[in-house]
């Protein structure tokens, strides 16, 4: 399988309190990849190392198998961006910014992006300076996808918008997914939103890949257990253990969240002695939530 994206021991140093640092990553073509990670986790800086506006210090970026920053030019005519904070000049009219938008792509598709401007409930007439947030919200998307992109990279697309709009923003680009193949490399927050549509999932934390994995792995794979007379020691544990929490220390009970579960792997606490009670699901946002917590420096990966 070859990479749309693929980022070799990156590393980045932002001010005095933030670096990026030998980020391995790995976007499959035709993927729908979410990138995860809390606020200030290097998310957009991540992106735009991709998109060529940082530098890296050392490691290797490739977008669409040329490398970052040297082919940007082709890059960037195959890519659709969505930025965090987009900018739009106010004072063009809807139709004004796609023909000034046209006239940067050679794959323009002028009469794809005014289908796009009605099946999105815009008005071509209308201005810039004086549309919502939530229309603003629309005409970037139509502006990234207008384009025929091979690659669409969207930085928190759906922040701030409502409900509806956000159903709109994502159907358009997912509808533009299912007639050309795309890949998309898109980064939120709003973990439940990602968990219904995405294939692969990365989760970075502090400048730092956690994990990345398809997204059906991702969700089968994280457990939490309930388990009794529980080892002391998981060095030869065949999941990675991401915390334990007494329930009952005269029993005694604990609860295990772990990554890498598979049924079998019960046996596991059979020959140790322990005994699992219980395994239970967690959806994404839980398993997103648990990852981070065992990430950082100060978790001991033993709560009470």
């Amino acid at each position: 399988m070859s990479n749309a994206i693929e980022l070799n021991k990156v590393t980045y140093t932002a001010g005095k309190s933030f670096q990026i640092s030998d980020l391995n990553l790995h976007v499959p073509e035709g993927a729908i990849y979410g990138f995860l990670g809390a606020n200030g986790s290097g998310k957009t800086t991540t992106i735009r190392l991709i998109m060529g506006m940082l530098r890296a210090e050392a490691g290797h970026i490739s977008v669409l198998g040329e490398n970052v920053p040297n082919d940007m030019p082709s890059i960037l005519g195959r890519t659709g961006y969505v930025p965090e904070r987009p900018h739009l000049y106010p004072g063009l009219t809807v139709g004004e910014t796609l023909r000034y938008h046209a006239s940067f792509y050679k794959d323009w598709d002028s009469e794809w992006s005014y289908e796009l401007v009605e099946a999105l409930h815009l008005d071509a007439r209308q201005t810039v300076g004086q549309m919502s947030k939530g229309e603003k919200g629309k005409l970037v998307i139509l502006l990234a996808i207008a384009q025929r992109p091979e690659l669409l990279i969207l930085d928190e697309p759906t922040d701030g918008l409502d409900p509806v709009v956000r159903r709109d923003v994502l159907t358009a680009v997912l509808d533009y997914v299912s007639h050309t193949k795309a890949t998309v490399f898109i980064s939120s927050h709003l973990v439940h939103e990602l968990e219904r549509f995405c294939d692969w999932v990365g989760v970075v934390d502090d400048g730092t890949l956690v994990v990345e994995l398809p997204m059906e792995d991702f969700k089968s794979g994280i457990k939490r257990l309930k388990v009794q007379n529980p080892p002391a020691e998981t060095d030869d544990a065949p999941f990675v253990v991401l915390n334990r929490t007494f329930i009952d220390r005269r029993t005694p009970m604990e609860m295990w969240v772990v990554r890498g579960w598979q049924d079998p792997m019960t046996q596991y606490f059979e020959r140790t002695g322990a005994t699992v009670c219980d395994v239970m699901d967690l959806d994404l946002e839980e398993g997103f939530v648990e990852l981070l917590r065992s990430s950082r420096p100060s978790s001991n990966g033993y709560g009470e």
